[in-house]
């Protein structure tokens, strides 16, 4: 027996929209029949529901079939529209962390320091402690480096210019012309992997994020111990993981900006040049 609904429960409500659920990848059109049968609803009942649909423009009649139109879209921007950018990453972070098994966070640029705005946390105990929040120099992190190296030249040199080039660690770049350099090459790549620049015993790798323009608003990095993570591996394990998971929060960044030029969202993103995302890189 059907469990008791609420007083407030409106039944043709759940019909409707099990009738627009009923439509997917695998059945994009159907018959009043299939429709019917699929939401166990009466013939006639199902040819309401499609034809009160067909109406409002969310269904398209094609002789004895239906299927949706692009219209459906707008039932689910409203949500996607409201969402930060902080918060249209954090699922897309959770599942490259249940992926990778290593942690994963986004950052934006805020002057010449990089900024977590969201973070999913492996189970394993990382020595740096970073939460939402923390910032750290630009020039001296991965995801710090995608941004810059997709800033216009003039602001790159600026920021440059700035840099405190000191020592964190024995590996850290000091000098201004091998920055720059390493900055080109970033941002031919499209990625940046930093080698215990920061900390001893940390490695990096970050792709950047781009909005529906193109523009550089944030990027989305992978530390790793380099006690379990060669470079190499990296490259080969966690990059085309980084990858997809980039794309998608640029798919749904798309989606929430889509009804024209929002500001960049989330908090103190820092909109930079565009350039076309490389491809994975092969093992």
């Amino acid at each position: 027996m059907p469990a008791a609904r609420a007083p407030h429960f409106v039944r043709s409500l759940e019909r409707g929209l099990a009738v627009i659920r009923a439509f997917d990848a695998d059945h994009p059109e159907l018959t009043l029949s299939e429709v019917a049968r699929a939401c166990e609803l009466t013939r006639a009942a199902a040819r309401r529901f499609l034809l009160t649909l067909a109406d409002l423009g969310y269904v398209h009649a094609d002789g004895r079939t239906f299927r949706l139109t692009p219209r459906v879209l707008e039932l689910g921007y409203s949500y996607l529209a409201g969402l930060s950018l902080a918060r249209i990453a954090e699922p897309h972070l959770e599942q490259l962390v249940e992926r990778t098994r290593e942690s994963s966070s986004l950052c934006v640029l805020d002057g010449d320091d990089i900024v977590y705005v969201a973070r999913v946390p492996a189970r394993r105990i990382m020595t740096a402690a970073i939460t939402v929040g923390t910032r750290f120099p630009a020039h001296v992190t991965s995801v710090g480096r995608v941004i810059l190296a997709h800033l216009p030249d003039q602001e790159r040199a600026l920021a440059l210019s700035r840099a405190d080039l000191r020592a964190l660690t024995p590996r850290t770049i000091v000098s201004a012309e091998v920055l720059r350099a390493e900055l080109d090459r970033v941002r031919r790549q499209g990625y940046a992997v930093v080698d215990q620049e920061l900390e001893e015993g940390l490695r990096s790798v970050a792709a950047p994020v781009r909005d529906r323009d193109g523009e550089v608003v944030a990027a989305v990095n992978i530390p790793v111990h380099a006690s379990r993570n060669t470079v190499a591996s990296i490259r080969r394990d966690l990059l085309p993981h980084l990858l997809d998971t980039v794309a998608g929060i640029e798919a749904d960044l798309r989606m929430a900006t889509g009804r024209g030029r929002a500001a960049a969202p989330g908090t103190g993103t820092h909109r930079s040049s565009s350039s076309p995302r490389p491809p994975a890189p092969r093992p």
